[in-house]
């Protein structure tokens, strides 16, 4: 299981006998003051005071503007002209200093306006294997005119997010539409993970200002076992309550019933004439069909830790969907009947997941 969150975003770890961890008298707040940057305890802080959302409205409350580095410098280049223009009284020089000012001005409201009243949403992110990078899509609602070189990045590098995974971003908004902007975060692990804290910047228009928001989603990603390579066997134990009695009904190739066709029939057991007659594609159920149910059984997964029987779980379910074969699962206080298809593959990874 894994472990809580603080609202600093750290894990929470217990004490000695699972109890809430006590802290050290000699270290303010338990040592963690010693350990963070001030930099860091600022982005924490503000971190936690922030809603969790998908849905991310930018005003002026929720954006902040400092100068580059390259509007210092300018800044210093206009002191040092306006210093040369009263020393040597020069009518120019006040025209050119002043002139120059006004426009760095101007340029931070483009800067900051450039953000303001933007619309943000992140669209639900769709499952992945553990250490594979998971789509995220950002959405950029624009109600105005057209914004030009925005930025979306990760707050700081996470543990979740690994280097393979992309953590930056441009785009440009469209006048009176939409944007969209795709990012990826690498969960290193199965299980629920939060995406990590957004940034939101531009520079726009001329690198003087730099205006920035800070943005907490409230979505999650859900990683999947990573399956075990090279995947075992298919395991000859767990077949499905009844299927022996099936197959010494059905020896030979006697006629068991009737059944939808699935991937993997041959075509001589196909009905034809039921085709024919119907238009649906239908099979017999003879033995041989009747023994392409298999159970995923949490005992079969045996010879590891509880990490390892659940990624041997799941490549055994993606060799048995290559395969053509029913599978379900067992695990301790939990059962699936078998199945096929895309949404019993994703219920039997989720729950594989999940457990």
């Amino acid at each position: 299981m894994t472990p809580p969150e603080s609202a600093f975003g750290a894990p929470l770890q217990g004490g000695a006998a699972g109890g809430p961890a006590q802290p050290d008298p000699q270290r303010p707040l338990g040592g963690l003051a010693s350990r963070l940057s001030p930099q860091a305890w600022f982005r924490r802080w503000l971190r936690a005071r922030l809603p969790s959302t998908d849905t991310w409205v930018l005003g002026q409350r929720n954006i902040y503007i400092v100068p580059t580095r390259a509007g210092f410098t300018f800044a210093l280049t206009l002191l040092v002209m306006l210093l040369a223009a009263i020393n040597y009284q020069l009518n120019l020089g006040y025209a050119l200093t002043f002139l120059l000012a006004g426009a760095g001005l101007v340029s931070m409201q483009v800067t900051h306006g450039n953000l303001r009243g933007l619309t943000l949403h992140l669209r639900p992110a769709a499952p992945v294997f553990a250490g594979e990078p998971a789509p995220l899509e950002v959405v950029i609602t624009n109600p105005g005119h057209e914004r030009h070189g925005l930025a979306l990045r990760f707050d700081e590098a996470p543990t979740a997010v690994a280097r393979a995974g992309r953590s930056h971003a441009w785009c440009d908004a469209p006048a009176q539409g939409q944007a969209s902007v795709h990012l990826s975060m690498v969960p290193p692990r199965r299980g629920w993970h939060r995406v990590p804290t957004l940034v939101v910047e531009t520079i726009f228009p001329f690198g003087l200002f730099r205006a920035w928001t800070v943005w907490r989603p409230a979505g999650r990603v859900l990683a999947w076992p990573r399956p075990e390579q090279p995947a075992p066997a298919l395991p000859t134990t767990g077949a499905a309550p009844g299927d022996e009695h099936r197959a010494r009904r059905g020896a030979g190739s006697e006629l068991d019933g009737v059944r939808p066709w699935r991937r993997g029939d041959t075509m001589r057991q196909v009905v034809w004439k039921k085709v024919a007659h119907s238009g649906e594609l239908v099979s017999r159920e003879t033995a041989g069909s009747a023994q392409r149910e298999l159970w995923l059984d949490w005992a079969d997964a045996h010879g590891g830790d509880t990490e390892l029987r659940l990624s041997r779980l799941a490549a055994w379910l993606l060799h048995a969907e290559r395969e053509g074969i029913d599978c379900g699962l067992r695990l301790p206080g939990r059962e699936l009947a078998p199945g096929q298809g895309e949404a019993h593959r994703r219920l039997v990874l989720d729950t594989l997941a999940q457990w």
